[in-house]
């Protein structure tokens, strides 16, 4: 007997939920397949969404009609809005979440979206009729038939676990891997390869002394991950907690290193620069006396603590002797020990934009199977995987955003474009227009053009339309509202600026440092009479508004570039050439675009080993 739906979504992590939720509110007949429907979005590293980067992701896939953002703000039990210090496009929100909490809030969005099954199950192969997917079998015995298959196996594929010289096999500790569908895959002639991420020790709270650490508080103002208003963080909030690293530490754990799987050659697959083992800090940093420890609560009440900076796949003993040296964990007593797995990943060239494969049709790829880290970045490939399935199903084009729409977007085309030597993680630096993917315009980024799909509401296309409305209106009244320096001077000179020497508009003392709209109005009677009228939202429309006008020329400036780039985005040449039979580009260049075989100039331009001058050939044969 076989089931049939629309849309499969094999592994119920952060990708396959996101990209199931999606496929199943866009109108398709989705079944959610997992090895174990207790464990779906689990945070299998640090209960945490958002950081540096990623919490703008989380934003946007709030912003296009996602579920992570409300998840993370149902479950945190802290906020915290990083890179205060420096300007707006830095700006990252993050929340600490109840891991368990976590889990629960997503399985009740699945079993309330309609069109969405899910089945508990292991998937040991995939069904073909020749380049185009049909479905899937499973280690039960039984078979699902599908317009359009999505893998979002996480670590799961061929998994294995260190600790010290133990291994085992798993695709989390305690859990199966999987078997079958790299070997398939591979015989169908897609490039896999092995990388290595890890974990750190899990500590008993009451065991630790608290009074040797620095606490580190959340924050209670306005901001969330979710532009929906209805959406409220209600749990207890709690601290994190500071301590760091010493040079006894680091000497104790080199005595373990001759056992470490990173440096025995045990493991030999890629692992993260950007969040290294502690074996690793102590190895490429040997000057350093100490490294930074975050402790961090695994939810609203356990004892449970995560202690983020500490991943290792050290052996037990080397880690529980290097963890009791630090004075906060002098008679600490642990959970479980830090570990590292290896697991199959998928070389992400081998995609289209969509997300979908080259070699066979119907067929994505989303999460670390691309070669990713992290739970927003996974989440972000599955909405758009979901989204792009769904349009195959039903003959309704593509849905990609551009690197200057959406993190979203650099995330993609640099996968798809450059590939990956490392577990692949985002970082602001990595896109070149930060200041137009700000967390705070998400929503003016993003939601309409998720609308015209039919994923994002009319709800929050009516919250936008509002938010937009306000924000103009306040624009229009500080650009065009005159200040005379008589009547102004004595209220700037108590706050701590300089006196105007003749008459300006609004506007103008706005752009000042110690200046904003909270402040003005309590001068200029019609600007606080002005910002009285909102009342929904007040805050977050405020600081629209301020954003906009404080760094107006940065962001004109930036549109600008990206809208002359832009322009490189609509030359296709998918197809168009045989690059091996032109010569005047170069052997690099030619090898990397028969490989990739872009769709347009720009992306062509954004190839490792594509010249500018490469480029400027293409151009010429293109008569342009």
């Amino acid at each position: 007997m076989r089931f049939k739906y629309d849309i499969i979504v094999v592994g119920a992590g952060h990708a396959g939920c996101e990209a199931a939720t999606a496929a199943a509110n866009l109108g398709s007949k989705t079944l959610l397949i997992t090895m174990d429907m207790n464990k779906i979005a689990q945070m299998s590293c640090n209960p945490a969404m958002g950081g540096i980067a990623k919490g703008q992701i989380v934003r946007e896939i709030d912003a296009l009609g996602g579920q992570s953002g409300i998840v993370s703000d149902k479950t945190a039990i802290q906020f915290r809005m990083l890179n205060r210090s420096k300007g707006p496009a830095m700006w990252s929100p993050r929340t600490q979440n109840d891991r368990m909490k976590f889990i629960g809030t997503w399985r009740e969005v699945i079993e309330n979206t309609n069109n969405l099954d899910m089945w508990q199950d292991m998937v040991t192969e995939l069904t073909f009729d020749q380049a185009l997917v049909t479905g899937v079998k499973t280690q039960l015995g039984v078979e699902f038939s599908a317009k359009a298959v999505i893998l979002t196996n996480g670590t799961f594929l061929n998994g294995l676990i260190h600790v010290g010289k133990v291994q085992v096999g798993g695709g989390r500790i305690g859990e199966p891997a999987s078997f079958g569908l790299t070997g398939q895959l591979t015989a169908k002639g897609f490039t896999t390869d092995r990388m290595k991420t890890g974990t750190p020790v899990r500590i008993d709270g009451r065991t630790v002394d608290f009074s040797l650490m620095e606490e580190q508080k959340g924050e209670e103002d306005f901001h969330q991950f979710s532009y929906l208003p209805t959406v409220q963080r209600t749990l207890k909030q709690r601290s994190c907690w500071m301590t760091y690293t010493s040079e006894e530490v680091h000497e104790a754990l080199r005595e373990g290193l001759h056992a470490s799987p990173l440096y025995n050659g045990q493991i030999q697959s890629i692992g993260p620069r950007y969040c290294p083992s502690i074996e690793t800090k102590i190895v490429t940093f040997p000057y350093k006396d100490n490294h930074l420890l975050f402790l961090e609560p695994e939810g609203e009440r356990t004892n449970e603590y995560y202690l983020n900076g500490f991943s290792s796949s050290l052996p037990l003993q080397t880690q529980l002797n290097a963890l009791q040296l630090i004075p906060a964990f002098r008679n600490a007593h642990i959970f479980r020990p830090g570990y590292a797995i290896e697991y199959d990943f998928f070389d992400p060239t081998q995609l289209y934009p969509t997300l979908e494969t080259k070699r066979v049709k119907n067929l994505f790829f989303a999460g670390q199977i691309n070669g990713t880290t992290g739970y927003e970045e996974a989440a972000a490939q599955g909405l758009i995987a979901g989204v792009n399935a769904h349009l195959n199903c039903h003959e309704g084009g593509t849905f990609t955003l551009q690197r200057d729409e959406a993190y979203i977007g650099v995330l993609i085309d640099d996968l798809i474009t450059k590939g990956v030597d490392e577990p692949y993680r985002m970082f602001t630096s990595r896109a070149e227009y930060r200041i137009l993917l700000r967390q705070d315009n998400a929503d003016e980024r993003l939601t309409k053009k998720s609308h015209e799909i039919g994923l994002a509401t009319p709800e929050r296309v009516r919250l936008l339309d509002t938010k937009e409305e306000m924000v103009a209106s306040i624009l229009d009244f500080v650009t065009n509202f005159s200040i005379k320096a008589n009547r102004i001077n004595s209220f700037l000179e108590q706050v701590g600026t300089a006196p105007l020497r003749q008459g300006v508009k609004l506007i103008d003392l706005l752009t000042r440092p110690n200046i904003d709209l909270t402040v003005m109005s309590q001068a200029v009677a019609p600007l606080k009479e002005l910002l009285d009228s909102i009342h929904d939202r007040k805050e977050e429309i405020i600081e629209s508004a301020e954003v906009k006008i404080k760094y107006s020329g940065y962001i004109n400036r930036e549109r600008l570039m990206a809208d002359k780039l832009t322009r490189l985005e609509g030359i296709r040449i998918k197809d168009k050439f045989n690059y091996d039979e032109i010569q005047s580009l170069s052997t690099e260049a030619r090898q990397k675009l028969t490989k990739i075989n872009p769709e347009t100039i720009a992306q062509a331009s954004r190839i490792p080993g594509v010249s500018p001058n490469d480029v400027s050939v293409l151009l010429v044969l293109l008569g342009r």
